[in-house]
């Protein structure tokens, strides 16, 4: 029993994947090609990846949105727990990046699920809402870039259902989000997120140590445009 978080050091945290994980062969192939890019390291962790898949087949989602594709590790978790006629919109825009995530979508048989917008996310999720989607997905990723995380959020609301959930990744942003001092763009706009999802009676929130930080927000339901829980 504990009162607190217990800290995973590396023998704790081998033994929780060991004990847990359930990674697939493809998956393991796509974490060791995108380790030869130099930002690798801005691919979720794979207990991340397997517990957003999880929470997509309990709420039996069948459209998503993600913001941020990279290489495609995190599109592959969302896309492999849609049913066969669910739908990921996948927001990004390098070419270099989405052109191995192509290739992975392929090889997994996930690619015919998956709509790539290369083009910036927040016309991509605008264009969506313009055209009548507003409140016709069930879950949305944001793992774009950190200075426009509060216009994803706000679209991802939009977008929506009722009951539906919003992934926000890097949300202690390498322990920098604890820093009262910090003046660059990217932590102030983490920052000025987490306080005001906390503060947000539109939504039911947690806040997760998986990964960098996962923030799990829930849109409640509403009645007459009041939201309640």
């Amino acid at each position: 029993m504990s009162s607190t978080t217990l800290f995973l050091d590396r023998r704790l945290y081998d033994y929780m994947l060991s004990a847990s994980l359930r990674d697939n062969a493809v998956l393991t192939q796509l974490s060791e090609e995108t380790k030869k890019f130099t930002m690798h390291g801005m691919q979720i962790s794979a207990e991340q990846g397997q517990l957003m898949s999880l929470l997509i087949r309990l709420m039996k989602a069948s459209r998503a949105i993600e913001v941020g594709v990279f290489t495609g590790y995190s599109s592959l978790c969302i896309a492999m727990a849609l049913p066969e006629n669910g739908e990921l919109v996948a927001c990004d825009t390098n070419r270099e990046w989405t052109s191995v995530a192509k290739k992975y979508w392929e090889k997994a048989g996930v690619a015919s699920k998956i709509k790539l917008h290369l083009a910036p996310a927040a016309e991509t999720l605008e264009n969506l809402v313009m055209n009548g989607q507003a409140g016709t997905f069930d879950f949305s990723f944001i793992d774009g870039d950190k200075e426009n995380y509060d216009t994803y959020y706000e679209y991802s609301l939009k977008l929506l259902r009722n009951g539906g959930l919003i992934a926000i990744d890097n949300v202690f942003w390498n322990g920098s989000v604890a820093d009262s001092g910090a003046v660059d763009e990217g932590t102030l706009a983490i920052q000025k997120l987490n306080k005001k999802i906390r503060m947000d009676e539109r939504v039911d929130m947690s806040m997760l140590p998986v990964g960098d930080g996962l923030s799990l927000v829930m849109k409640r339901y509403s009645l007459n445009g009041k939201s309640f829980a």
